[in-house]
């Protein structure tokens, strides 16, 4: 069996999520990272190899997995591609349009692959409401509301300068704690053609929001609703509830928790399933989404496909946000 072998970029918190669930693949190796400091971690074995640049690598590898800040996704990835390396990134993409551009355009210069972990596209309800809604099972929607309400102490904020500003975050827990949740959002329902937003600083000490809502106007005559916070204690499970004409169906952290749809059996297949849902935590308990990320990357570039989220398709949740951000009125 050949063992696809990573680099990963970054050693912060989510690295650790990217090593436990690596360790649970046959097929899959980490054999370096990227640090600042050029320094082992205690997470870091001694056969995997350590430096400050990706150019000074020199064990053999197919390709890396992003997990710096935000905004600094592209600078790696166009590393990464120049040394025809494939490209697994950390959501979001990145924090602006030409930075996205930027990392979409060395891939395919480059002919590499680029994907990102945004997991939650593989959870088997989304995936069966995803295919309901294109085949138009659940007839016209006429509205859809999120809820990301989540909780983070100022601790959080305080442990790293960038977190929640704009230059390296991207804002607040718009881009980076409600990104997974705004990314199925743009899967089921796609770009709005009108946002309205209002957004505020209420209980952190940060440049970004912590706490808004925005309406978002669809081509089709659909009007959605975002909610998104880290100010809401002690932090609630993400919440999708969708009205059609049909009937009513809600998404509980990507589960089916309602379902009443004329004509239509409750489809859900999760009963039991358990997901992180980041309400409380940054830290990710369950890595088995990252997993599943990881298996259909691997897959992709053996089978010369486009990953389960490309880089082109994971554009579009930064799109919505930076879109709410351009438009607050508050």
């Amino acid at each position: 069996m050949d063992i696809f072998k990573f680099v990963v970029i970054g050693s912060g918190n989510i690295s650790r999520t990217y090593f436990n669930a690596i360790g649970n693949i046959d097929e899959a190796e980490i054999v370096g990272v990227i640090s600042r400091s050029g320094r082992k971690t205690e997470s870091v074995g001694d056969d995997v190899e350590v430096k400050s640049r990706l150019e000074d690598i020199t064990v053999d590898y197919d390709a890396v997995i992003i997990t710096t800040p935000n905004g600094l996704h592209h600078s790696w990835a166009v590393t990464a591609a120049g040394l025809g390396k494939h490209v697994l990134t950390e959501k979001p993409l990145d924090i602006t349009v030409e930075a996205m551009d930027a990392m979409i355009s060395a891939c395919r210069q480059n002919d590499v692959k680029l994907g990102v972990a945004y997991q939650r596209r593989t959870s088997p309800d989304n995936m069966i409401v995803k295919e309901l809604l294109e085949q138009n099972v659940l007839g016209k929607v006429f509205a859809a509301d999120m809820q990301i309400k989540c909780y983070r102490k100022q601790e959080y904020y305080d442990s790293s300068s960038y977190r929640g500003g704009y230059a390296i975050d991207g804002g607040g827990p718009f881009i980076q704690q409600a990104s997974h949740n705004i990314d199925i959002y743009g899967w089921f329902f796609g770009k709005p053609v009108k946002t309205v937003s209002m957004l505020g600083t209420f209980l952190h000490k940060i440049e970004g929001e912590d706490h808004g809502i925005a309406i978002l106007k669809h081509a089709d005559g659909m009007i959605g609703s975002i909610e998104a916070s880290t100010c809401t204690s002690p932090g609630f499970p993400p919440v999708l509830t969708i009205h059609s004409e049909k009937g009513t169906c809600v998404l509980e952290n990507d589960i089916i928790t309602f379902w009443n749809m004329d004509g239509v059996a409750n489809p859900s297949i999760s009963t039991g399933l358990k997901i992180h849902d980041g309400a409380t935590s940054a830290a990710v308990a369950d890595g088995g989404g990252h997993e599943r990320i990881i298996i259909d990357f691997i897959e992709a570039v053996k089978q010369n496909r486009p990953p389960v989220v490309s880089g082109d398709e994971a554009r579009l949740a930064t799109e919505i946000v930076l879109d709410i951000y351009k438009n607050n009125v508050y």
